[in-house]
């Protein structure tokens, strides 16, 4: 059965910074293009980051480029997310997702495994 677990959410003030995690089992992430995804209330779910299999190459959409670092541990099956400079826009549940294919893609659906989330507060 395959867990994605993510962790570290919690309650920051704007100009914060929070650092994500997502521990994997059931599945060995090193055979996986990893990534975050984000939904705050209202919202469609969007793509914060990806990262390719071996950590090589990092993906981000342009709002998100700067501020956003996503990384990868395959030894420990763990991928992170480093968020800073954080602003209440930044307010959501994250989630993490894997797919098989290593080609960087910012769709959702294309994604079959993903984690529950974890919330994320920033206040002004």
């Amino acid at each position: 059965q395959v867990q994605l677990i993510e962790s570290g959410g919690g309650v920051v003030q704007a100009g914060g910074s929070l650092r994500l995690s997502c521990v994997a089992s059931g599945l060995v992430i090193a055979n996986y293009h990893m990534a975050w995804f984000r939904q705050a209330p209202g919202k469609e779910r969007e793509v914060v980051a990806s990262i390719s299999r071996n950590g090589g190459s990092t993906y981000y959409p342009r709002s998100m480029k700067g501020r956003f670092i996503i990384s990868r541990d395959n030894a420990k099956n763990t991928v992170y997310l480093q968020m800073n400079s954080l602003t209440p826009d930044d307010t959501a549940v994250y989630y993490c997702a894997a797919k098989e294919s290593n080609s960087p893609t910012y769709t959702a659906r294309q994604y079959p495994y993903w984690g529950q989330g974890t919330q994320a507060t920033v206040s002004s």
